[in-house]
């Protein structure tokens, strides 16, 4: 399972590596609301979150599912531009259709690669995007609700928000950041001029790679899903960031210009386990079924019926699955309200491999 971006006819020219100071709040932010994925920024992410006053911290929640389990696609511009304000103005422009479309993707769950319609314009859509709302409580519901409800004021919120954060720590961090992701994107742009596409993709991330098949030419981005796009006709835009690792980021949506966010360091969770437990967990998570159900949890809670509807499979057939990760100590579940939310210990999936938990967070 790999997600394919088709180039063929593609100018090289045409392909960029470069540098967003939106992306990378969003990675930023995303590690901020789930530490345990990004375990290397411990304490960044602990002294940070420290200086939020409540009020700035409460907001964050509310609207964290623009970057906690997904990535909403607009945070991972096609153009990027050196400041922050200027991004955020490109993105004032996009109509308000589009925005909410990408906004409340949700979660993995969505019918990403599918293209869904607006849930402004499209009844089962904006039906879709309320019910998965309600399984994140009440508060997701509430704003999801608003969204639907006066995009104009919801859009200002958010650049309200993101605005809050590059003043209160975001800007000190792309002052650092950014003299680092200049200098990886300068190198796979000089790698791009002199080696080839090849190997320029193969320094990004042994995960990038070129695929000639007759006629076509397509990159393959391995990651533990399935997904389909073109860049032929338009552009693909590739983007380093510090915060992201293990995340490989592919904005894939149709319609959408294709980008790449790929990490320019990585790390090796640490820890052990007795040999019956690692062969416990080992047999739990070798079932294909249960793999891709491991996909899901790891990026975030789900319910049952989530996690039924996004692979094609009955309620009682998940709920078998999850007994044996349960079992195997790899699942933590809490109820809220009326749903039961299950979600990936990736503390302890760290300890059966880097390897394998990158590929479940990929």
């Amino acid at each position: 399972m790999s997600v394919f971006i088709d180039i063929t006819g593609l100018p090289q020219e045409r392909i960029a590596f470069g540098i967003s100071p939106l992306a990378e709040l969003a990675a930023a932010l995303h590690a901020l609301s789930e530490p345990a994925h990004h375990p290397r920024l411990h304490g960044w992410t602990t002294s940070i979150s420290a200086t939020f006053k409540a009020e700035l911290a409460e907001r964050l929640h509310e609207a964290d599912f623009l970057w906690r389990a997904a990535r909403a696609d607009f945070l991972l511009p096609a153009v990027p531009r050196g400041t922050l304000a200027e991004e955020l103005d490109d993105l004032d422009q996009m109509d308000d259709e589009r925005y909410v479309a990408a906004a409340l993707e949700i979660s993995c769950a969505s019918r990403y690669c599918e293209g869904v319609p607006s849930p402004l314009v499209d009844a089962a859509a904006r039906g879709r995007a309320l019910d998965l709302a309600a399984a994140r409580g009440p508060r997701q519901a509430a704003f999801v609700q608003r969204m639907l409800d006066d995009p104009p004021a919801v859009r200002a919120w958010i650049r309200r928000l993101l605005e809050e954060c590059d003043e209160v720590f975001f800007s000190d961090t792309w002052r650092r950041a950014r003299v680092q992701l200049a200098a990886d994107a300068r190198h796979k742009t000089e790698l791009l001029r002199h080696k080839g596409l090849a190997e320029a993709l193969q320094a990004a991330s042994p995960a990038l790679t070129v695929e000639e098949d007759g006629l076509r030419t397509r990159i393959v981005v391995d990651k533990l899903g399935a997904g389909r796009t073109t860049a032929a006709g338009s552009s693909l835009t590739l983007l380093p960031t510090a915060f992201g690792w293990p995340h490989l980021m592919a904005l894939y949506t149709p319609g959408w210009q294709p980008v790449v966010q790929y990490p320019v360091a990585a790390g090796e969770p640490a820890g052990a386990a007795s040999v019956d437990t690692v062969r416990l967990r080992l047999e739990a998570v070798a079932h294909p079924m249960r793999m891709r159900l491991c996909r899901h949890l790891a990026r975030g809670t789900y319910t049952t019926g989530e996690l039924a509807d996004a692979n094609g499979i009955t309620a009682p057939e998940v709920s078998r699955h999850l007994a044996v990760l349960r079992k195997a100590g790899l699942l933590t579940t809490r109820r809220r309200g009326r749903y039961v939310l299950h979600q990936l210990d990736v503390s302890v999936v760290a300890r059966l491999g880097s390897d394998f938990l990158e590929g479940m967070l990929r």
